[in-house]
């Protein structure tokens, strides 16, 4: 089981994507010598792999990033139970049933949002919050703003990657949550997809008016 320095390691590379030993230990506050000791530590449980990769000058550079165990360690939320379900929802009622169950999904989740983003007057803050709401449900979120004032919306994580993979309705219905919860006159893009083989989702977020 890897130790604390080890499970922040895990997290980085979750969050951050690839990453080289010297600015995991920049990053985490540890040496460089120990950075490359947990790093060979969690190569050797099959958690994390690398790739030496020559830049410009000077010696090739190590990059490390998550092993399929190493994503695995990061829960798809309750995803057997999950599978089951919309299996059986497509078995009896076929997949106008689980339209109509992603439908519902999402009126709940809109309702909810809405009243979570209560007081967020402006574009920005209501990107804030969402980005919040996101994180608590698992997705690992967080936002940032480009100089040209659009938005970008990242997630690190997709606690519904199994079911998301097995109805595709799913994510459709999320970029169709997103544009409503912030709004007319707001243009939001999906630009990464986990479940076409990106590192994370991640969406533009502008402002049309």
């Amino acid at each position: 089981m890897p130790e604390a320095s080890e499970d922040r390691i895990l997290y980085m590379l979750k969050s951050r994507g690839e990453q080289t030993a010297m600015t995991i230990a920049q990053k985490l506050s540890m040496s460089s010598v120990g950075a490359r000791k947990h790093l060979l530590n969690l190569n050797e449980s099959g958690l994390v792999d690398y790739s030496d990769r020559r830049e410009e000058v000077g010696r090739p550079k190590r990059y490390w990033t998550l092993s399929q165990k190493g994503h695995a360690r990061f829960p798809d939320a309750h995803s057997d139970l999950t599978l089951e379900l919309l299996t059986s929802v497509r078995r009896v009622f076929g997949d106008q049933g689980l339209e109509k169950l992603i439908d519902d999904r999402e009126s709940d989740a809109e309702a909810g949002y809405k009243t979570a983003m209560a007081g967020c007057d402006d574009l920005q803050s209501r990107v804030e919050r969402l980005a919040e709401i996101r994180k608590r449900e698992g997705y690992m979120a967080e936002w940032s703003k480009d100089p040209d004032g659009s938005f970008l919306l990242m997630e690190n994580h997709c606690p519904i990657c199994a079911a998301a993979t097995e109805c595709q309705g799913l994510c459709r219905s999320e970029l169709i949550l997103f544009r409503a919860v912030l709004g007319p006159g707001v243009s939001v893009e999906r630009l990464e997809h986990i479940l076409t083989g990106a590192r994370r989702c991640s969406y533009r977020i502008t402002s049309e008016t």
